[in-house]
C-alpha cells in the first residue's frame, strides 16, 4: 500500500535553528485508463484511487452510473484501469485532458461544454440550510482532516447533510482530486444525485469544482476561500447556492441565496 505522507529532514529557523524530521504530503502521478486506454494523468496523493478514477469519469460526463463499470483494477503502480461494456464516445477521449495539483482539468472552452456533458439544472427546493449550519462547516471539517493535521499540505472536500452532520471527507494535494474522490465514493455506491447534501471545500472555488459539484447534483457549495468569476457565473447558470469566505463567523453568498435561511 502506498503511503500518503513521508518524513523529510527540515531546518527550522527562528530564535534558534534546529534540524528535525517533518511530515509532508505525498504527490505522485496517477494514470486513469478506460479499458486499457489512457484518459488522463493527474498528480494526486495516493489513496482512494478507485474513487478518484470513478469520480473523474462521472464528473467529466464519460460514465453516467456505477452499473456501467464492470471492474476497477490497478494493473501497475500509479495506474487505475476502469473496465466497462458501455459504449464510450472515443472521439471525446481524444481530447487532451491536462490535470495538475493546482488547476484541475483545463481546456474547458465555455460553460456550454459542461451543459453538453449532461449536467442538469439542480433541485431548487432543497436542501434548505440554516446560516448557522454553514458557519459551523469548517470547524467540523477540521476534526476529520487527519493528514492535513500532520502535514498542513492537503486540500479537503467534505459532504454534509442539511443539518450540518459530517458524512464523508476526502483529502488530496489537488483540490479537484479531493472532490473527485468524494463524489466517486457516492457514484460507486449508487447514491447520485446528491441533491439533499451540502459540500464544503477547504480552499478557493474554481470553475472545475462548481462543474464537478453540479454533475453530482450538489446544490449547495461552500468554500473557505474565494470563488473565481467563472465559478460564480456557472453557479448562477445552474441555480447552485455558492458561499465563499466561510470563516471567522461570516460568509458571502454569490448565488442561490433562497436556500439559506
Amino acid at each position: 500500500m502506498q503511503r500518503n505522507i513521508l518524513t523529510v529532514p527540515v531546518r527550522r529557523v527562528g530564535d534558534q535553528t534546529v534540524t528535525e524530521q517533518d511530515w509532508v504530503a505525498v504527490e505522485e502521478p496517477l494514470e486513469i485508463r478506460i479499458c486499457g486506454r489512457n484518459v488522463a494523468v493527474t498528480m494526486r496523493t495516493p489513496g482512494h484511487d478507485d474513487e478518484l478514477a470513478a469520480g473523474f469519469l462521472c464528473t467529466e460526463g464519460i460514465l453516467q452510473n456505477a452499473g456501467q463499470i464492470s471492474e476497477i483494477a490497478a494493473p501497475e503502480l500509479n495506474v487505475i484501469d476502469v473496465r466497462t461494456d458501455a459504449a464510450i464516445d472515443l472521439e471525446r477521449l481524444e481530447r487532451h485532458f491536462y490535470m495538475s495539483s493546482s488547476c484541475g482539468v483545463c481546456g474547458k472552452a465555455s460553460i456550454q461544454s459542461v451543459e453538453s456533458a449532461g449536467c442538469a439544472l439542480l433541485d431548487r427546493e432543497r436542501p434548505m440550510v440554516e446560516a448557522l449550519v454553514i458557519h459551523r462547516l469548517p470547524e467540523e471539517l477540521r476534526t476529520r482532516q487527519a493528514v492535513f493535521d500532520r502535514t498542513g499540505g492537503l486540500h479537503a472536500s467534505a459532504l454534509f447533510d442539511a443539518t450540518g452532520k459530517l458524512l464523508e471527507v476526502r483529502e488530496d494535494v489537488g483540490r479537484h482530486n479531493a472532490l473527485d474522490k468524494l463524489i466517486g465514493k457516492s457514484f460507486l455506491a449508487g447514491e447520485l444525485p446528491l441533491s439533499g447534501h451540502v459540500l464544503l471545500v477547504s480552499g478557493r472555488v474554481s470553475f472545475e469544482l462548481v462543474q464537478k459539484a453540479a454533475m453530482a447534483g450538489i446544490a449547495v457549495l461552500a468554500a473557505v476561500g474565494a470563488p473565481s468569476s467563472l465559478a460564480v457565473e456557472m453557479a448562477l447558470r445552474f441555480g447552485m447556492t455558492l458561499a465563499g469566505f466561510v470563516r471567522n463567523g461570516r460568509f458571502n453568498l454569490y448565488s442561490g441565496e433562497w436556500r439559506v435561511r
